[in-house]
């Protein structure tokens, strides 16, 4: 039994088992599978209405070319008969002349009052086609009826399919106003032209059921390919939602700590006050980091590239880092590259800032050098531990970081990296040991 509801505050309480909403990614599927369904369904109808087309043609066609053929057939016998002194008809010349065998040939006189009333004169002895004398007769009524050539689809006594022709003549002194003196049936066959027709509707319907399948098949590929950038800006989304998420988490819990300890009075506001001012700084680092992330991700932060001294800006950068009692030093030859400055600023520093927060043992001094040569590259050099194999694979992943990280930094001078077409690689400072991390930043340069 499903219950619903409202709670106090008015809102309202979902019937149990309804399905939940959709997530942004599914809403996205969904819509590709709908284009795909509409572009294979509009195939569909377009293919349908077009083999609809084809096949009714033919059929006109064939019918047609039969008709056409049992015309002069029955003109050139109109020819043949004749009529005697009292008015009668003769058709002796007419059985003399030709057989009317095959093409089966019958002549019906059609009573002046009654144009249902009609009679055999002539008939084939020994006819090729089988077609019953009711079949005749009710074609020969109807031509008298509508005073016109008219033809008919019908079937022998065995079942063979036939086109039955009927041509409708007059007496020599007839007024316009007097019906036909008489009707001339003949019958052709039609199984040959009806076999290749039903051959060609099979082969229209093959072809419009692949045609649609293969519709349905591109449509998917073309729904895949126009809901592709949809998807990846959900996926950036969806990254830098957990990137907030994560990394705001503990900041915010040590303010929340924070703050009660200084609400119960047992520590000094001075120290608070100094420490919620670093975590503030740490906080506004961190929303920094996470934004120029999302906008290099979603490619709204475009990469102005245009001549620029690297080793002047590993200087600047040396100099505005937040050194205090660590120890860099910068070997720089005359380098210029082909680059963004705000960004590769951003990538440097946030290399010195890690080689500054891990590349020394706990309690000792950093010591870091930035190394600058001519072919574009760029080596920050740290004396800390060094870095295992197994995490050196992964070390510019998302929340890859040693303890106090936000874990964007690394990954940020990554992208930068790759973004001028470019590499930041790592490695051991000491090949063959520990003894500390060499990370190598290698940018195309001017020449």
């Amino acid at each position: 039994m499903r219950v619903s509801g409202r709670t106090r505050d008015g809102g309202h309480i979902p019937a149990a088992g309804r399905t939940s909403a959709l997530t942004p990614t599914a809403r996205v599927v969904r819509l590709r599978r709908r284009i795909s369904l509409l572009f294979a369904l509009t195939s569909a109808v377009g293919l349908i209405a077009m083999g609809a087309l084809a096949v009714r043609s033919d059929s006109a066609r064939w019918r047609e070319q039969l008709d056409h053929s049992m015309d002069a057939d029955t003109s050139w016998a109109l020819g043949l008969l004749e009529t005697d002194e009292d008015g009668r008809l003769d058709t002796g010349v007419l059985a003399e002349t030709v057989t009317t065998d095959c093409p089966p040939l019958t002549v019906l006189l059609v009573n002046a009052d009654d144009p249902d009333d009609v009679t055999v004169q002539h008939a084939p002895a020994k006819a090729c086609l089988d077609v019953s004398p009711a079949v005749v007769l009710a074609a020969g009524r109807a031509a008298a009826r509508a005073d016109d050539t008219l033809a008919f689809d019908r079937r022998t006594r065995d079942g063979r399919p036939v086109r039955v022709f009927t041509q409708p003549f007059y007496a020599p002194e007839a007024t316009d106003d007097e019906g036909p003196q008489g009707v001339l049936v003949t019958v052709a066959d039609a199984a040959g032209p009806r076999s290749d027709h039903q051959r060609l509707v099979w082969i229209v319907t093959g072809g419009c059921a692949v045609l649609v399948l293969l519709s349905a098949a591109v449509g998917h590929v073309l729904s895949g390919w126009a809901v592709r950038p949809a998807l990846a800006a959900l996926g950036r989304q969806e990254a830098f939602l957990a990137d907030a998420a994560h990394d705001l988490r503990t900041p915010a819990a040590s303010l929340r700590t924070l703050a009660e300890t200084a609400l119960r009075g047992e520590t000094d506001s001075a120290e608070v006050h100094r420490r919620t001012l670093r975590l503030a700084e740490g906080m506004g680092r961190l929303v920094d980091g996470l934004l120029t992330r999302a906008r290099l991700m979603s490619g709204t932060a475009t990469v102005a590239r245009q001549p620029l001294r690297l080793d002047q800006l590993a200087e600047a950068v040396v100099d505005d880092a937040p050194v205090a009692d660590h120890r860099v030093r910068v070997e720089a030859e005359e380098t210029v590259v082909v680059a963004d400055p705000d960004l590769v600023r951003r990538a440097v520093g946030n290399l010195l800032g890690n080689a500054l927060a891990h590349g020394h043992a706990p309690g000792v001094p950093a010591d870091v050098l930035v190394t600058v040569t001519r072919d574009g590259t760029l080596t920050v050099e740290d004396a800390g531990p060094g870095l295992p194999p197994e995490v050196a694979g992964a070390l510019f992943a998302r929340f890859r970081s040693g303890s106090g990280s936000t874990g964007l930094g690394l990954s940020i001078a990554s992208w930068v990296a790759h973004a001028h077409g470019g590499t930041l690689t790592v490695e051991p400072r000491e090949q063959g040991g520990l003894g500390g991390a060499r990370f190598v930043l290698r940018l195309p340069t001017s020449g």
